[in-house]
């Protein structure tokens, strides 16, 4: 295939067919491929980017349609990472390699998966993920193009870059040093968000990294670009020079695989549903459940066995788990769960608990029984 569809771009002054080679030997890893990361993929393969690298361990749900656009109904169940790949590959075939990994980042496999990339895109939506992504782009000296969303306001920034004299830029600890408390900022599961404000961020996460590896134009690095969408305005701050651009990161690759990112930043280990329900099957074990879900998030469904309990009363109710080995949480879309997981383990810190991965809305998740 021929490469005209770049035309427009290598006519820029600026940019030129050097830029355009720049783009087609980069090797990008994009980690996420929801909200943010499905418009980054796009722009992405259809500026030239040689290698793509698509990670995440998540399925298509029919909630996530209106906002992450490489997917339709016929998506829905199947892994997130291999259907973007598909639909990219369907689009730009014969000049973009793509690498496909079907599981979530761990600080066990974070550094071996980032480290053949130029550049890492974080498109994920948790504050445990994004501690870690920068961490380990901060030890392999990777520049991080980051974008959040909430509601309808976002922001995005490109962290970790080189400047002029060979040092490397803020990186994350540098804007948030310590993660929020858990429960602090509820996801757009609780909250819901516009469907186009992720297509916003997630492009100009993109413009960055083009920007970054073609040397065309002035990219974000020092600096922090909010959008709100639903007063139309952009605003851009620059960023302090803190002096503490390596503030809690770990020392060394081996240290950095032992840092347990989910107990640093407030978070749980979670479970998919298939997980549990092994869990569930081993009878060697005392384990218990709880079903998290308010009246009028169900009918008379239940999971066997499980205990009803609101979140608000998870503290009058801790009783109840004192003889139990593993404690599995769900709730309707997992968030709720994650928060009630935080609260029990913290509670009973020797036990085994976990929070179940998208909860009864998860495609994965089981017909309950009626009572």
């Amino acid at each position: 295939m021929t490469s005209d569809r770049f035309d427009r771009q290598r006519v820029l002054p600026g940019f030129g067919p050097e830029g355009q080679r720049r783009l087609a030997s980069a090797k990008i890893l994009v980690v996420g491929a929801g909200g943010l990361g499905c418009p980054a993929l796009r722009y992405l393969a259809a500026a030239g980017v040689g290698r793509l690298g698509i990670v995440d361990g998540d399925v298509v749900a029919l909630s996530n349609l209106h906002r992450q656009v490489l997917f339709g109904i016929p998506d829905i169940g199947l892994p997130k990472a291999e259907r973007a790949a598909a639909a990219l590959q369907r689009d730009y075939p014969g000049d973009l390699h793509l690498d496909v990994f079907t599981r979530y980042l761990t600080p066990e496999n974070a550094l071996d998966i980032i480290r053949p990339y130029d550049v890492v895109l974080d498109g994920s939506d948790n504050f445990a993920t994004r501690y870690m992504v920068n961490d380990a782009c901060v030890l392999l000296g990777k520049p991080l193009a980051l974008g959040a969303i909430y509601q309808h306001e976002g922001h995005v920034t490109l962290l970790n870059a080189p400047d002029g004299r060979g040092e490397r830029g803020a990186n994350y600890r540098d804007l948030y040093p310590k993660p929020p408390g858990p429960g602090t900022l509820p996801n757009c599961h609780e909250t819901g968000v516009l469907g186009i404000l992720p297509g916003v961020i997630g492009t100009l996460q993109a413009a960055e990294l083009i920007k970054h590896l073609s040397g065309y134009g002035e990219t974000l690095s020092g600096k922090l670009l909010y959008y709100n969408a639903l007063h139309n305005r952009f605003w851009t701050l620059e960023l302090p020079e803190t002096g503490v651009k390596h503030r809690d990161i770990p020392v060394s690759e081996e240290a950095f695989r032992k840092t347990d990112y989910a107990i640093q930043c407030g978070a749980t280990p979670q479970i998919n549903w298939k997980e549990a329900m092994q869990l569930l099957s081993n009878r060697t074990v005392t384990t218990r459940v709880v079903d998290l879900r308010e009246s009028y998030e169900y009918p008379d469904d239940v999971l066997s066995d499980s205990l009803r309990i609101s979140l608000g009363d998870i503290d009058r109710e801790m009783h109840r788990f004192k003889d139990a080995e593993v404690v599995l949480v769900f709730c309707q879309n997992g968030y709720r769960s994650g928060v009630a997981a935080i609260l029990l383990g913290r509670a009973f810190p020797g036990k085994s608990i976990y929070s179940i991965l998208g909860g009864t809305a998860h495609p994965d998740a089981p017909q309950l029984t009626k009572t």
